[in-house]
């Protein structure tokens, strides 16, 4: 046991792509889809042993205080996940829309989108970094258009060739790091390991450091979703099978805004380089607002749900930018509330697509008659993600919105206007969702609604009480990012 314990790092990086090889040849849905649970249970239990053991750094692989909370939050939401995956794709084959070989390379994808997703946030080589995250790229890519209809292939391609470029702006903006680095720590795999990089990063040219944050703030920046680098998102939630929509919010966007994270205490630490906080509050409030406004718009469940993300990480990556312990503490929190709240959503939204046979929000109506508990946990879910009280998300966001005003009020407008409009937005759809007489089939969906209740019980207990370790943690972190 002490062995395992100390080697968990590596059982967090090596038993997702095991387990792909093994999910790659096993026949018969229901044999893979409790491995693919069983796997990414244990790579969640192997990530929660992180709090006891860290094990030492090195030139590929870093542990600190600041990842663990990323791969705790990454692993158990990909095990919930898939819980609520189990059930679902069950359905998406019984119903024919999915084939026994899609659901081979479904469950395959899905542990290597795990692995890549942790690799990212345990890599200690910003190139390393880079790869881990243009595999997850890749995989989201492939699971996206894997209905094969004409509208799923052309998400997917929309998303491959706008992730293409983004990663290729971080590509750059990798490149010029390991530039601006060579003078000082000499050539060599030492220009790419974060912790030497840290160290020395003070006597880099700040000139080159930043024309590398503008191109890896703009690369992983498509990544997080942040507007007007977006456009990509909004298609793949609505196209993609709902398992991976929760994935891609819950997920892969906060695995790129590490990485901005990451490149943000490297411009810190340099004392001529430029502040990283304007740029991350320009794309933050961008984000937020134009996200809120465009909700009003939206027709499809999944793709207004699309842009309630890009609203979240416009307000997380602004926190992130305004910088200082209580913002850093309110964006870790909200942070980790939208990725339990928005993946809640989608476990609801895609059982209610399957129950209604359409995404369309005018053809959906009534589900607290038609389907008690996905429409009532639609509610919660939607009450939560707008900021309602006693919620997590309603005191991250009073955070947010306090620290902005006691720092630079003049930044609190759009901010406060943004939140609203996006209420409004949200409120408004609900109505009609939840409420009045209902439309369509009343058939109920067989399904688990386990990961539901878990993730908006998790998420109503924040606003009410916060473990005072999670707090400590919380606050070291934030005090780690400055």
């Amino acid at each position: 046991m002490t062995a395992l314990i100390e080697n968990n790092v590596y059982l967090i990086l090596f038993l997702p792509p095991a387990t792909a090889v093994v999910l790659m040849m096993l026949p018969g849905y229901l044999l893979s889809a409790r491995l693919n649970m069983a796997s990414s249970f244990l790579t969640f239990l192997a990530a929660v042993s992180l709090f006891v053991a860290k094990p030492a750094s090195g030139n590929y692989l870093l542990v600190d205080d600041l990842n663990i909370v990323f791969v705790v939050l990454n692993t158990f939401v990909a095990f919930t996940t898939s819980v609520f995956s189990a059930s679902y794709i069950a359905h998406e084959l019984e119903t024919g829309h999915l084939s026994e070989l899609h659901l081979r390379f479904y469950h395959t994808l899905y542990q290597v989108l795990l692995g890549a997703m942790n690799l990212a946030l345990v890599a200690n080589n910003i190139g390393l970094m880079w790869v881990a995250i243009e595999v997850a790229t890749l995989t989201t890519v492939l699971m996206v258009g894997i209905y094969r209809t004409d509208r799923a292939l052309e998400a997917a391609w929309k998303y491959f060739i706008l992730g293409s470029v983004g990663i290729a702006l971080a590509l750059f903006g990798t490149i010029l790091i390991y530039m601006a680095a060579r003078p000082v720590v000499g050539e060599g795999l030492n220009g790419m390991v974060w912790t030497v990089l840290i160290v020395h990063v003070a006597k880099f040219d700040p000139a080159l450091l930043d024309l590398a944050f503008v191109f890896l703030l703009l690369g992983y920046g498509t990544k997080v979703g942040l507007a007007p680098l977006h456009a990509w998102l909004p298609d793949a939630h609505a196209e993609g099978p709902t398992p991976i929509s929760a994935v891609l919010s819950g997920l892969l966007l906060n695995v790129a805004l590490y990485a901005v994270l990451r490149f943000k205490l490297l411009m810190a630490a340099n004392p001529l380089a430029m502040a990283p906080g304007p740029l991350m509050e320009t794309l933050g409030l961008l984000s937020l607002v134009f996200a809120a406004f465009m909700l009003y718009r939206r027709q499809d469940i999944k793709r207004m749900f699309a842009y309630s993300s890009i609203e979240h990480m416009g307000i997380i990556t602004f926190a992130f930018g305004m910088g200082g312990p209580l913002a850093n503490f309110a964006g870790l929190l909200h942070m980790t509330m939208h990725s339990l709240t928005k993946s809640a959503i989608f476990f609801a939204v895609g059982q209610i697509a399957q129950a209604k046979g359409t995404q369309k929000i005018d053809d959906i109506r009534g589900l607290t008659l038609s389907h008690p508990v996905l429409g009532w946990g639609l509610v919660l879910g939607v009450v939560a993600i707008a900021g309602m009280p006693p919620t997590g998300v309603f005191m991250s966001e009073f955070l947010v919105a306090g620290s902005t005003i006691a720092r630079a009020p003049l930044l609190a407008v759009p901010l406060v206007i943004g939140l609203l409009v996006a209420f409004g937005a949200l409120m408004w759809r609900l109505h009609g969702l939840a409420f009045g007489e209902p439309t369509g089939s009343t058939t109920p969906v067989a399904a688990s609604s386990l990961p539901l209740v878990t993730h908006l019980g998790l998420v109503l207990l924040a606003g009410i009480w916060l473990p005072p370790p999670l707090v400590a943690w919380f606050q070291h972190v934030a005090a780690m990012l400055h």
